[in-house]
């Protein structure tokens, strides 16, 4: 009993801890060792999701050692921002040199950031944006009219040439420094842009007013001064031309509106109507084609093109071309080739064009594949020329280009020329197979395709690169007497002598496209 009365008495570790959360510091004694985490539970301190703990919560606690909690949260704030806008100075032949106009005013647009924020015990301690600005309203740009300092030289021009030009329709007559708008709307879409055989009337289409419901509307404006536009009773009009020999007629062909991209759907139908020019009434209306699916890519449209004589029409589709039989309504081929994909909401259509005595028919194929790519992805697209009767098929040029739009001239009306039988014109890539947006040059051969040569632009400038287009390209044109070659060329419109090469440039603005010449 001695013994056991000697012995010294077990004592025990004791720990002193504080813990700072919450704004405030507490100090608990304990005489076990556990966890940061067991002293956080024996403290009932419940930890959030992001709530940062030092030291570690597999610690053990030590005598003098201090916890520390931060309450950390997130939150996400988004602000909306203005997005100023910038001002355009635009060329406009519309006005005279220096004049100044605004044409649209300036209006900021909305964006909208977030940003994520970082909240350290009530204290905000790192701010960071979230992903790319959402835009709520785009900016709207100011735009300022000013008329070109330059004036095209004075030379002369047979006949009517008509243009569009910021959205409105030009004439220049007699002379390059006879230009002038007939139209002031601004809203010309370049679906139908057409002169009539003597140049005295222009049909074309523009925005319709109730532009969710109707693709355009269609008019008629006579080419003299003064003449106000008439509007004429179609309407979603995807193409139309004057019926040659027969006077005051009109073909045109119609669609319906959609929302998405092209926003039209084609019907590919076709109807001749005959008007009164003066007051665009419609004096009999009759069907040419009735209403069909149109084939592959249908929902683009089918492209038509009358013979100098009116006696055949062609036709146009992704995938072919020939002639309307009018007696069955039937479009019987003249040539197929593969359809071509772009992989945009537009499709590809050859333009097609006669010969003077409308013999023949000059057009663009797209050709077979290069190696082992699908057949609608070939970059080929060849000059080939055919009769009526589809007894010959000529290709004049291989890999000319997607655009390259051949033109026959008009019949000589000087016999001692060196091709009295007139010109075959047409567009050649400089990049043969990347020729969708590439650049081309202006090639004048004879009738058959022999004798070659480029005209336009020089070696060392920039080639021509398509325009704004409706059912096709339409960036060049001949004149009535088949010497002269009116063309857009970087916006501008130039007018260029067939035989010498001359160039003159008619327009400053870079606003112009659809070039057309009537007698």
């Amino acid at each position: 009993m001695l013994l056991t009365a000697c012995q010294s008495a077990v004592v025990e570790d004791t720990y002193i801890v504080s813990l700072v959360a919450d704004g405030r510091e507490r100090t608990f004694e304990y005489n076990v060792q556990v966890t940061v985490e067991e002293f956080l539970q024996r403290a009932e301190v419940e930890l959030g999701e992001r709530d940062r703990i030092s030291p570690p919560l597999f610690t053990q606690i030590s005598d003098g050692m201090r916890v520390t909690l931060v309450r950390v949260a997130e939150e996400v704030e988004c602000i909306e921002e203005e997005i100023p806008y910038e001002r355009r100075v635009v060329p406009n032949e519309g006005l005279s040199p220096d004049e100044e106009r605004l044409a649209q005013s300036g209006l900021n647009g909305v964006q909208e950031i977030c940003y994520r924020i970082t909240i350290e015990d009530g204290i905000q301690a790192d701010r960071s944006q979230t992903g790319q600005p959402t835009v709520l309203q785009e900016p709207q740009d100011e735009i300022i009219f000013i008329g070109p300092d330059q004036e095209p030289e004075p030379i002369p021009i047979e006949g009517t040439l008509s243009y569009i030009n910021n959205g409105n329709a030009w004439v220049i007559q007699n002379s390059s420094l006879n230009k002038r708008p007939i139209t002031t709307t601004g809203d010309l879409d370049s679906l139908v842009f057409s002169l009539s055989a003597d140049g005295r009337y222009l049909i074309y289409t523009a925005a319709s007013e109730e532009e969710e419901a109707f693709i355009n509307e269609f008019w008629l404006i006579s080419t003299d001064e003064f003449s106000d536009p008439i509007k004429l009773q179609p309407t979603d009009v995807l193409f139309a031309e004057w019926v040659p020999q027969q006077p005051s007629t009109i073909s045109y062909s119609t669609g319906e509106y959609r929302q998405i991209a092209p926003f039209w759907q084609a019907l590919n139908n076709l109807w001749s109507m005959r008007i009164d020019p003066l007051t665009g009434d419609a004096l009999n209306i009759e069907p040419i084609l009735r209403e069909s699916s149109g084939g592959l890519y249908g929902w683009w449209g089918t492209v038509f093109r009358w013979s100098p004589d009116g006696e055949n029409l062609a036709w146009v589709r992704a995938d072919s071309m020939g002639l309307v039989d009018f007696e069955t309504g039937e479009l019987n081929p003249l040539l197929t080739y593969p359809v071509f994909n772009t992989s945009q909401p537009w499709s590809w259509r050859a333009s097609v064009s006669w010969s003077w005595d409308s013999q023949l028919i000059a057009t663009t194929e797209h050709g077979q594949p290069l190696g082992s790519e699908p057949a609608e992805n070939s970059p080929v697209f060849n000059v080939v020329v055919t009769d009526t009767n589809g007894s010959f098929q000529a290709k004049v040029l291989d890999s000319a280009g997607m655009w390259s739009a051949p033109k026959y001239s008009p019949d000589r009306i000087n016999p001692l020329s060196q091709y009295p039988k007139g010109f075959l014109a047409y567009l050649r890539s400089r990049e043969p197979y990347n020729s969708i947006t590439g650049e081309y040059d202006l090639i004048v051969a004879d009738r058959d395709g022999s004798n070659a040569r480029v005209i336009f632009p020089q070696p060392d400038q920039p080639g021509i690169t398509t325009q704004d287009f409706g059912l096709t390209a339409q960036d060049y044109v001949w004149d009535p007497t088949g010497t002269q070659i009116a063309l857009i060329y970087r916006g501008n419109l130039w007018k260029v002598d067939v035989e010498s090469g001359v160039a003159h440039q008619l327009t400053f603005d870079g606003g112009s496209s659809n070039p057309v010449w009537s007698r």
